[in-house]
């Protein structure tokens, strides 16, 4: 999801530099309660391997051009499951910034709109798994229906800000509202998709649970809340 440059600009980007403001606000705090469970050294760990995975996401894993973004297979509950809700912020953020400043610089102007469109979604699952999660399940058990909620949650968040944006910037045309309903109609085979990958890395995680990768993954995943 790189929306187009172009879809916003000139003044209506100083709404972009606040949305992307708060959520860098937020994702201070959500640091902090991840550094009073895990060392430094373990959330510096996780944020960079969030953040070269989000790279991967989008510059290596297939995306095409759909109406008035991009389609990517970002993962973003995947990096939460495994990584914790911190370090995916980061890697989002830090993902999204290298791709634009050495592989797609042209989408560096849109950046503040793209990353807020990324952080505010992962910051609803984040809730989300809170609530529906019961505290005594590891992620590793997590059943099917658990994962298909923070799935859609997540990418669900992704359409809804873009849409907005895209409204926000161009307005109600007949145009643009077609370019957003293709972009919706085309994330719908993210929604399907993602859940299945979840749950194979989670099974993936489950089995290495013996092993030393435990110490690089969040706590989260292997133990109750």
């Amino acid at each position: 999801m790189h929306i187009e440059p172009g879809v916003v600009d000139g003044a209506k980007m100083v709404f972009a530099y606040g949305t992307a403001a708060a959520a860098a606000g937020y994702s201070v705090k959500l640091i902090a309660g991840d550094l009073a469970h895990h060392n430094l050294l373990s959330f510096a760990l996780r944020a960079v391997l969030a953040t070269i995975g989000v790279f991967v996401f989008f510059e290596l894993m297939p995306h095409f051009a759909v109406g008035v973004s991009e389609v990517h297979f970002i993962l973003g509950t995947t990096l939460f499951l495994l990584l914790g809700a911190a370090p995916a912020a980061v890697g989002l953020a830090g993902g999204l910034l290298v791709q634009g400043m050495f592989f797609a610089p042209s989408d560096m102007p849109m950046y503040f709109v793209n990353v807020t469109t990324l952080l505010v979604p992962l910051f609803a699952v984040d809730a989300l798994a809170r609530n529906i999660i019961p505290h005594d399940r590891a992620y590793v058990d997590l059943a099917y229906a658990d994962v298909l909620k923070l799935s859609a949650a997540y990418q669900g968040g992704v359409v809804a800000w873009v849409a907005f944006w895209a409204i926000y910037g161009q307005g109600f045309g007949a145009e643009n509202m077609a370019s957003i309903a293709t972009f919706g109609a085309a994330y719908m085979l993210v929604i399907i998709i993602e859940p299945v990958a979840d749950l194979a890395v989670l099974a993936g995680a489950k089995a290495l649970r013996s092993s030393g990768i435990r110490g690089v993954l969040t706590n989260r995943l292997y133990h109750a809340a």
